[in-house]
């Protein structure tokens, strides 16, 4: 019986503590009502590393006027419907028929049924207009039952203790073949914010739920939205917090489209309940998608969460069920914090250009390539992932990577400083159509267990000069670490193929224990890399057996090891010990054809 404890924990405690790399300032709320509040998220991504990333997004900048979150204003007129009969005390409106045009700013309390009419906001004061839903139910067939049509701002108060109900039909008429708005059951061309402690339910039967052509700030209330297309859309912004929101949508979940402004198209979430069931993208940003807390769960025909520019992720807690991407920007991904499971049909997080990982906890339990970008940096928090092709793969995303021939670019490097990561992989384990380098953390992978991959997959070279790796796979593309290592490794070739959940231990002549694991798919090769490693020491490798104490991801730590079959040795003479057959072959980095 030979006693062992690894260093990996130890390790592990020490670069998640001393990571490099800069701190996002989260969204948060200063709940001031009489200056307004100012929120502001820097999606920073640079990091002191190895090498540089510079962020191209444009700093976000949340401002929560002091209307936003105010509840309690006192109406001045009041508008009771009946059927399809308005009453109104007060001024400021204008009757006609089964609809309603407010004039003129002021704070409105609205009750009643509407059968098929509409409430109409027109008024060019520069104060803006309150309106309290104070138990409503709106039903326009041929329009959209609340219409903004022009207003510095609106707000819409869900009074305490009411449920409201919003119901288009499916076929609106407009004036002209020319005209196409409004196209949501809540549209507004101008600023809008929805607050209160109160329920809405939106039944948008002709296109989307509640459409602002400006900013629209959910600051409050219960709100469910059944769209034919996109749920909830704002076309400079979208900002969440304290609300508690339930989406279902033939389109988009949530969707900021300003394509002609780099400060605007963003959707920034600081907190609240968001459930989300998408025909297409559950959240979708044109510029920025920023998320500092609050509960998110999402399921999507398209993307989880998606963005243009930027996704950063620096709290809360996220699931996501994508048949596309879970997370996916068409540039940078960083995440600083938070909780997040995702499942995705294909990728569980893509980056174009850049991913960085400074802290949180990320779990991708189903994926094709599980992160796929550029530029991957990994400097602290927990990663989990499941593939059914490469883990991680650095690459342009363009459909291909490792490929017979191809010049390394400098351009696309994996730098590992720190963190947690386990792989389990059906191709690749780590790969990278440029350069690696593990400068500290913990590493572990799972496969592959077909030759055409390899568990190292670099087509410059893997660096280590730090941390603890350990991997297993098939033997056909084994790639051992780089010669120009500060650390040693050793790649140990099987006699034979090891089944899954057949231990592999290595330890010095002297009983000093290296590494005791339990791997989830069966194996040819095991590389290990390990600051206990030591020059001129004679090393036994063991299959099978047994052991006890803590074990995670199949690595044992504080236990006993009773020695199964002995199957090789090694000396520790040079940096690496060991060759591999491969270095940097075909198999891995996206499908042929892939967009």
């Amino acid at each position: 019986m030979k006693k062992f404890t690894t260093l990996f924990l130890l390790i592990l405690a020490f670069t998640l503590a001393a990571c490099s790399g800069s701190a996002i300032t989260s969204l948060s709320v200063v709940d001031d009502v009489q200056t307004a509040a100012v929120s502001e998220v820097v999606a920073d991504t640079a990091v002191t590393t190895t090498q540089t990333i510079t962020a191209t997004a444009v700093p976000v900048t949340v401002k929560y006027d002091s209307e936003d979150l105010e509840t309690s204003t006192t109406a001045t007129t009041t508008i009771t419907l009946s059927g399809n009969v308005i009453a109104v005390a007060g001024e400021g409106t204008v009757v006609n028929g089964s609809s309603v045009t407010i004039t003129a700013a002021g704070t409105y309390d609205i009750s009643g049924t509407l059968t098929n009419g509409q409430i109409i906001v027109e008024t060019a004061d520069e104060d803006p207009v309150v309106l309290i839903l104070n138990g409503v139910n709106i039903t326009y067939a041929t329009s959209a039952p609340i219409f903004v049509s022009n207003a510095e701002k609106v707000v819409i108060t869900l009074a305490e203790g009411t449920e409201n109900v919003v119901t288009d039909g499916d076929m609106y008429q407009f004036p002209d073949a020319e005209t196409d708005e409004p196209n949501a059951a809540i549209f507004s061309h101008d600023d809008l914010t929805i607050n209160g402690s109160g329920s809405l339910t939106v039944n948008a039967n002709y296109n989307n739920g509640i459409t602002s052509k400006d900013d629209l700030k959910i600051t409050g209330g219960s709100i469910t939205v059944n769209a034919v297309n996109d749920a909830i859309k704002g076309r400079d912004s979208i900002a969440v917090t304290d609300a508690n929101i339930t989406i279902t949508a033939d389109g988009d979940g949530m969707q900021s489209n300003n394509d002609e402004d780099a400060e605007k198209g963003y959707v920034a979430i600081e907190s609240g309940t968001i459930n989300i069931t998408a025909g297409s993208d559950g959240i979708q940003a044109e510029t920025s998608l920023l998320v500092s807390g609050g509960n998110i769960t999402i399921a999507s025909s398209g993307k989880g969460l998606k963005a243009n520019v930027d996704i950063t992720i620096a709290g809360g807690t996220i699931a996501i069920d994508a048949s596309d991407d879970a997370l996916n920007s068409n540039n940078s991904i960083t995440i600083n914090g938070g909780d997040i499971v995702v499942a995705s049909g294909d990728d569980g997080v893509h980056a174009d250009v850049s991913f960085v990982m400074n802290d949180g906890n990320l779990t991708i339990s189903q994926s094709y390539e599980g992160i796929e970008s550029g530029i991957i940096i990994i400097n602290g928090g927990t990663i989990h992932l499941n593939a059914s092709d490469d883990g991680i793969n650095v690459s342009s995303g363009e459909g291909g990577g490792g490929r017979p021939g191809q010049t390394v670019s400098g351009d696309y490097y994996l730098e590992i400083n720190g963190g947690y990561v386990f792989v389990d992989a059906g191709g690749d384990g780590l790969d990278s159509n440029g350069l690696g380098t593990l400068n500290g953390g913990v590493v572990i992978v799972n496969g592959p267990i077909m030759n055409m991959n390899g568990t190292l997959d670099v087509d410059g070279m893997l660096t280590i000069n730090g941390g603890f790796l350990v991997g297993v796979g098939s033997a056909g593309m084994a790639q051992a670490p780089s010669t120009a290592s500060t650390q040693y490794s050793v790649l140990q070739m099987m006699p034979a193929t090891q089944s899954a959940g057949s231990i592999v231990h290595i330890e010095s002549e002297a009983g000093q224990e290296i590494v005791t694991f339990v791997p989830t798919k069966s194996y040819e090769m095991i590389v290990v890399s390990s600051p206990e490693l030591e020059n001129g020491t004679t090393y036994l490798v063991y299959t099978g057996g047994s052991a006890t104490g803590t074990v995670t991801d199949g690595l044992y730590t504080d236990g006993t090891y009773s020695a199964g079959t002995q199957v090789a040795s090694f000396t520790i003479s040079s940096i690496v010990t060991g060759q591999g057959t491969g270095m940097g072959g075909p198999g891995g980095g996206g499908r042929p054809g892939r967009p």
